[in-house]
Order: structure tokens, then C-alpha cells, then sequence
């Protein structure tokens, strides 16, 4: 089976090709060409949504055509289209949302809403990651992501349950906001990894909000109160400040993320954990699950995509298209920017 997937929820244009074994169940990416509009947006310290949407409109059939070209007979090779519907900024998803429900019925193709929550899960899937193993279930998922920091049951593709999320503001949202308050450039979550790191002493010891809570929600908007307040305590601040600043609000956020997964991961029984989100993408919050998960003699596969696919692409909308096949009308598809677990 061969899934052409597309996705346009934010500031990147993505086509992906994946073929995927229904017998066996695995995945093998073919292609998955990113185009992205990141630079015009670091000039503006974050992402101007009329602007992203402008810049899909340019790319989008490039990018379809590039992912194409594995392909000898795109038309009569591609079985379905899985397409992101939401969540995410409503310009940006009808361009890649119109764009699919054209090709379906131009070509005459099923097509598959993927929500685009469950694209950063089904990333872990794609067989050739992970040296091909895939995950077993119960799963426990952590989304964690600039706009979302989400822990999900994951008791088969078609059953999962929602355990709890942010109250406010994403791991990925925090560390972006402090990166402007340090006049770091953006995207701030980047910039706080590479400040980070060599620092070895958690000077600060940010507050670690709703770790010891009974429940498995976040809250991470406190963390950039609390950056604010060492800033204006110190005055000017310098390199050496902002390096050591970085480090602390990454254990603070990091510490939180790592013991509410593992206590989601004991309470359920699952037999894999699933990170998943842009910043799953730091290498520093990868190492530090490996380490809990051995330090506390965890015998529990852990998933993380390679970093090329943490960040928004359309192979883990392919994917989640496969696992999760449900085809819709076409006429009956609609862009959702609310879109949610529910």
C-alpha cells in the first residue's frame, strides 16, 4: 500500500511518500521533502500566521511534485492520501487541506484526516527507525511541542485514552518565551539547547510545576515568571548568566516532562514509551529518558524519532494514515484548528 501524506498545519510544507505492508504492518519511508519558512519567521521572533500560509501557497505543489518523483505512475501507484486537518493555524491547514481534497478527486483517490497530534506519535512507527522495531502495546505517549505537551494511552491504533496535558502554556511555548526574554534568537527552544550545554550545576533551580500532583497535567507558564525575576534580580546579564539561566529552566522542564511519563508508563503497564513533538527533538531530554528509564531499572523499549522526524513532517502524517485508516469523502473533509484529542 502506498499513502502519499501532506502536511501544512504550521510554518512547514510537507509531501511524503510511504509504502507500507499490510501483512506485516511496517512502514518504509520513500520520501519526505520539508520546505520551510523558518527564516522569514526569526525575523520577526515568531511565526506570523498570514505569512506562513503565503509562503505554503508557494510550495505546496513543489513539494507534492518533489515527493512524487520516487514514483514512475504517481496516479495509478498511490492508494490514498492522509492529509493533516488540525490542529493548527487555519490558513495554513486549507492550503494543504484544499490541496488534498483536489488531488482526491482529480485522481480519484480515498482520502484520510489525520489529526496532527497523533502524526508526532506515529512517527515512532516508520520501520525503518528505531533499527526497525516497532512499538508494542500499552504504549505511553509524550507529545511535547511549542504549542503542545500532551501524555496519551495508547492501548491499540484504534483505542487510545487522553491522561492529561497543559494548563497553560507547552514545554516548547516556555522555552521559546524565555528565549526572548534572554534576546535570544528564535526559535528559543533551539538556542536554550545549545546555551545549555557543557554547564554542569543546576544554579537556579527553577521551580518543578505539578511534579508531585496526582494527576498528569502541566504547567509550565510559572518557569518564565520565574526566568524573569533571576533577570531583574541581576541586572545586566551576560553570556555565562544566560548559559547557566538555559540549563536550569531545561532541568526544571525536563525533571517534570520524564517523571510523569514514568509514572504513566508504571501506573498502565505499558510495554513501550513514545516521545514524540519538536522537542523531542533535544538531545539532551533523549539522553535524560534513556538514563531514568535504566537508572530505574525500567525494562521498557523507548521510542524517539530521529531528529529530521520530530519536527512537523508529512511521513509521520503518511504513517498515522496507514495504522489509523479511515477514509473519508472528500467533500466531507474540513480544516479544524481546534482540533484536540476529543
Amino acid at each position: 500500500m502506498i499513502i502519499l501524506g501532506i502536511e501544512t498545519s504550521c510554518d512547514e510544507t510537507s509531501a511524503a511518500i510511504i509504502k507500507a505492508n499490510k501483512k506485516t504492518g511496517r512502514v518504509k519511508l520513500l520520501s519526505n521533502i520539508i520546505a520551510s519558512s523558518l527564516t522569514l519567521h526569526a525575523k520577526t521572533g515568531g511565526i506570523i500566521p498570514e505569512v506562513a500560509a503565503r509562503e505554503q501557497v508557494k510550495f505546496i505543489i513543489p513539494v507534492i511534485k518533489k515527493a512524487l518523483e520516487v514514483l514512475k505512475d504517481p496516479k495509478r501507484e498511490i492508494d490514498a492520501i492522509a492529509i493533516t486537518v488540525g490542529p493548527g493555524l487555519i490558513g495554513s491547514l486549507l492550503v494543504g487541506v484544499e490541496t488534498a481534497k483536489t488531488i482526491s478527486y482529480v485522481w480519484k483517490k480515498p482520502i484520510i484526516p489525520i489529526n496532527h497530534l497523533f502524526g508526532h506519535i506515529y512517527a515512532n512507527f516508520v520501520s525503518e527507525i528505531n533499527n526497525s522495531a516497532v512499538p508494542e502495546f500499552p504504549a505511553i505517549a509524550l507529545i511535547v511541542s511549542g504549542g503542545h505537551t500532551d501524555l496519551v494511552l495508547l492501548k491499540n491504533h484504534k483505542d487510545t485514552l487522553w491522561l492529561g496535558g497543559t494548563r497553560d502554556d507547552a514545554a516548547g511555548e516556555a522555552f521559546d518565551k524565555t528565549g526572548r526574554l534572554l534576546n535570544l534568537p528564535y526559535p528559543g527552544g533551539l538556542e536554550i539547547e545549545k546555551m545549555a550545554k557543557g554547564i554542569k550545576q543546576d544554579l537556579y533551580n527553577f521551580p518543578r510545576p505539578l511534579i508531585d500532583s496526582n494527576d498528569f497535567d502541566f504547567s509550565f507558564s510559572g518557569l518564565k515568571t520565574a526566568v524573569l525575576r533571576e533577570v531583574q534580580k541581576t541586572g545586566k546579564i551576560d553570556g555565562r548568566i544566560i548559559k547557566n539561566i538555559s540549563y536550569s529552566l531545561q532541568e526544571a522542564i525536563f525533571d517534570v516532562l520524564i517523571n510523569k511519563t514514568l509514572k504513566a508508563a508504571a501506573k498502565y503497564n505499558a510495554k513501550s514509551i513514545l516521545l514524540g513533538g519538536g522537542v523531542a527533538a533535544n538531545q539532551t531530554l533523549r539522553k535524560r529518558f534513556e538514563f531514568e528509564i535504566r537508572n530505574l531499572k525500567l525494562e521498557i523499549p523507548f521510542f524517539v524519532p530521529e531528529k529530521w522526524l520530530c519536527t512537523d513532517n508529512a511521513g509521520m502524517i503518511a504513517a498515522a494514515g496507514f495504522y489509523n485508516y479511515e477514509e473519508i469523502p472528500w467533500n466531507k473533509i474540513t480544516a479544524n484548528p481546534e482540533l484536540y484529542f476529543d
